[in-house]
């Protein structure tokens, strides 16, 4: 088990590592100059982080935080930042898979021609890789970013997948994450592609650093796992007043609903509304979206009502009852003090038997 432990954290990394490398090569091939492979650098954090969590952790995850997610993040997002900004004075022909497979055929064919005489099969592999790379490149610049984006948000959720856990979150709980990562990622997908793809905010470089910036932002929720933990709290005064026992208790649907209103569909129906009111950009995505937004924060503040007045009802009820509230997990530590209590009361009890019963064979003599 510890080797499968060891294998998914390295593998995880690896894959994480070279898809950042991926997208500082497509960099440094747009804008065709050599110093932008100094992003490559930022890889150095991740692999000083998977030293740290071989020696400390045994390769296991932390609680409530992933580091690894978090320095993925920043390994990768300095590129598509820059291909977004070029990207906007690049464009497409119509059909550009056509030639880029008669191209990629053409070199083939001719590569394995040359591979036949005395170089061998080192050369073969070296020419194959060559006509791989330049098959690679004449893809289109939109639908390398497209894809960038696409396999960046699908490798997070796999890599917290493949991770290794701690033992403070359990399997369950982990499922859970990872669904609402799926849909998450869809909707940061779907926001990056629909908004950047306006020709009228391609236009507009401080459109497009403020859409990346509300992007970027979103992004800082995968490496956190408090959507499925619950905050512990101890029994003691401080922790009895109202905001913390209602924290301590609802503490994985208060971080939901707060993802939701200020890092994801909050900002997200703010951009699209400045698009709409100030910009008078107009489609029936941007609208069917916005309306989307508006919706999904209803609900949450709906929620985050329900929430407030269940629990105000039951600490009402408890008050007039004489009840003293507290948190879910404080009654699993009363109930363990009960049972610590009673394990040393029967242990006094055989040790010290009681005086009626050690005096009764006195008095039958």
């Amino acid at each position: 088990m510890e080797l499968m432990v060891l294998l998914n954290a390295l593998v995880t990394r690896l894959l994480f590592v070279l898809h950042s490398l991926i997208g500082v090569w497509r960099v440094t091939a747009v804008k065709k100059d050599p110093k932008y492979w100094l992003l490559a650098l930022l890889n150095l954090l991740l692999c000083l982080e998977t030293g740290l969590t071989l020696k400390f952790k045994q390769g296991r995850g932390y609680k409530w935080f992933s580091p690894a997610i978090f320095l993925y993040l920043i390994c990768i997002v300095p590129s598509l930042w820059l291909l977004e900004i070029h990207h906007g004075t690049q464009y497409c022909g119509n059909e550009p898979g056509a030639v880029q497979v008669n191209v990629s055929n053409q070199d083939f064919n001719q590569s394995r021609d040359s591979s036949h005489g005395s170089e061998g099969t080192d050369h073969h592999i070296i020419q194959t890789a060559k006509v791989f790379v330049n098959q690679l490149s004449t893809i289109c610049e939109t639908v390398w970013t497209l894809a960038l984006h696409q396999t960046f948000l699908l490798l997070l959720v796999v890599g917290r997948w493949l991770l290794p856990i701690g033992v403070e979150i359990t399997r369950d709980q982990l499922s859970q994450l990872l669904l609402m990562f799926v849909g998450t990622a869809a909707d940061i997908l779907e926001f990056a592609s629909e908004t950047l793809d306006i020709e009228d905010v391609r236009k507009n470089y401080a459109l497009i650093n403020a859409i990346l910036a509300v992007w970027t932002w979103s992004m800082l929720q995968f490496p956190l796992d408090l959507a499925v933990q619950h905050i512990g709290c101890k029994p003691s005064a401080a922790a009895r007043r109202i905001p913390s026992l209602l924290l301590c208790r609802y503490s994985a649907e208060l971080w939901n609903i707060g993802v939701s209103l200020f890092i994801q569909d909050g900002p997200f129906f703010i951009v699209r509304s400045i698009l709409m009111g100030h910009f008078r950009i107009f489609n029936q995505m941007l609208v069917f979206f916005t309306a989307k937004n508006i919706l999904v924060v209803t609900l949450q503040l709906y929620r985050l009502a329900v929430i407030t007045l269940d629990f105000r009802t039951s600490v009402l009820q408890k008050s007039r009852k004489g009840e003293v509230c507290c948190c879910p997990c404080e009654p699993y530590e009363a109930h363990a003090h009960a049972i610590g209590r009673q394990q040393n009361e029967m242990k006094e009890f055989v040790a010290f038997p009681p005086k009626e019963e050690s005096q009764a064979p006195s008095e039958d003599h």
